[in-house]
């Protein structure tokens, strides 16, 4: 991944976590960008300016005026040179004053100065993460505009480091190159879907049997938060709602809502539909739930007999309640008689289009990087031969947004 040409502000604060910055200056000067450190007076407490000055070949901004001759260090430059401004670690005094607009040293006033997008990494104890106040101030940054690269999550991060632990700097670079594709794409391309609003359902859905056990299936969501990002990256405010899956989203403009079950699948559907341009159903959705959920696990006793009933139609549902404006794209993963499967479904749902594809092609269904898709239309047939997941979404935009002009 080459960044060449790209100048980045990483701002560092006073936090345990700012020794994480010497990497990701590493990644970042490796794909080829320009960094310019901005650090707090705290910061410094826990890293030092020659380390990092010595690693991005410039001198470090901390204080409005260079010690050494007097010269003024302009953030308003700063500002309008950059291509993105990174804060990482971002502790939760620097978010409160960034939320409030408050700037009283060389970091934040350079934030305040930044036309270019702004990426943050909050670092701090599960405490201080999960107040009110610092949520608060989060979800302020993120009515800015920002992107908030979350702490670390899951089990691992509970039990052994701690939820709010500034992210992994290989992630964070990850997420800013993400940022910095979209943003150059959408200059050269135009912002094809700003201005709409897509729904995308992702990934699987799991049906309990009892506390430990449940019915689900392979889908790993990678197609769906494909078209998520490619949405975003043309400009849509994405809806996604997103089964279990240990994907992350990497871009701003897309509003995540996990679910587990179908039910609930269909319930988060439901609602976000009723205000989007379009809905693309992605999700490998089960078509059948244990009539009963039991409140104990079931112990080995014998043969285990399962009375099912169906899951609520989501697709079907959509199609019903689909007004004159909306568009509404489904999927069919079938494994004979493709084609005639595929365009039964698309009459029955009131689709738009259909995007096919069958687990008798070689690299193509669940888990896989790469998919080979059929779409179909009432009156055409288009077919693609296999490609990344990014690229197949690519393709199936492209068609949205022919039907939506």
């Amino acid at each position: 991944m080459t960044l060449k040409g790209k100048y980045i502000v990483l701002g560092i604060t006073g936090s345990i976590a700012a020794y994480k910055a010497c990497t990701l200056i590493r990644l970042f000067i490796k794909a080829g960008a320009e960094v310019q450190v901005v650090i707090t007076p705290a910061g410094k407490e826990f890293i030092t300016p020659l380390t990092l000055s010595t690693l991005t070949g410039k001198p470090v901004v901390s204080e409005f005026f260079d010690r050494r001759d007097g010269s003024w260090h302009s953030h308003v430059d700063l500002g309008r040179r950059a291509d993105l401004m990174i804060i990482a670690p971002a502790t939760a005094a620097t978010i409160a004053k960034m939320a409030g607009g408050i700037a009283d040293n060389m970091l934040l006033t350079t934030y305040l100065s930044m036309k270019a997008p702004v990426m943050v990494a909050p670092a701090m104890d599960l405490d201080m993460y999960a107040h009110p106040a610092t949520q608060a101030n989060l979800e302020r940054l993120r009515s800015f505009g920002h992107t908030i690269v979350e702490p670390a999550t899951g089990e691992l991060a509970s039990h052994l480091v701690g939820k709010g632990r500034m992210e992994e700097p290989e992630r964070i670079f990850e997420a800013a190159a993400a940022l910095l594709y979209q943003a150059e794409s959408q200059q050269a391309e135009g912002k094809s879907l700003q201005g709409k609003r897509i729904l995308i359902t992702a990934g699987p859905t799991y049906e309990k049997i009892d506390p430990v056990r449940f019915i689900g299936n392979y889908s790993s969501g990678k197609m769906g938060f494909a078209l998520a990002e490619e949405c975003a990256r043309r400009g849509a405010q994405v809806e996604l709602v997103a089964g279990p899956t240990s994907l992350q989203t990497r871009l701003s403009g897309i509003h995540r809502t996990d679910v587990e079950s179908a039910a609930e699948m269909h319930a988060a559907a439901v609602e976000a539909f009723s205000h989007c341009d379009a809905g693309i159903l992605c999700a490998a959705v089960a078509d059948y739930t244990p009539a009963t959920c039991a409140t104990q696990k079931i112990k080995r006793t014998g043969d285990m007999c399962l009375q099912l009933k169906p899951t609520h139609d989501i697709a079907a549902a959509l199609g019903a309640m689909k007004q004159a404006h909306q568009r509404l794209i489904g999927f069919a993963l079938e494994t004979d008689h493709e084609e005639s499967n595929a365009l039964g479904k698309l009459r029955k749902k009131n689709f738009d289009f259909i995007v096919l594809n069958s687990l008798q092609d070689a690299g193509a269904g669940f888990a896989h990087d790469t998919n080979k898709i059929t779409i179909l239309t009432p009156n055409d047939k288009l077919s693609f031969p296999l490609k990344h997941k990014t690229e197949v979404a690519q393709d199936i935009i492209d068609q949205l947004c022919r039907t939506l002009a």
